[in-house]
């Protein structure tokens, strides 16, 4: 293989390893925020009336998705 085209394959590497850099430094200051403002959240008043209501929410829409039994008759 030529030097110059070891060098460009070098560059790019290099500039691959420094775009995912960038994309490991975003996705942890992501995780962080994500995990601030939940704890915020958590902290406004009426949040557990609110997790409650939305469990039963899902709840009764599992239910309702549920396959209805044929009767056979």
């Amino acid at each position: 293989m030529k030097e110059q085209s070891l060098v460009e394959m070098k560059n790019k590497v290099e500039a691959l390893i420094r775009v995912l850099q960038n994309v490991m430094d975003e996705q942890q200051h992501l995780t962080v925020l994500a995990a601030g403002t939940l704890e915020t959240i958590k902290l406004m008043p009426g949040y557990d009336d609110a997790i409650k209501a939305m469990t039963e929410k899902a709840s009764k829409e599992l239910e309702e998705s549920k396959p209805k039994p044929v009767l056979n008759t």
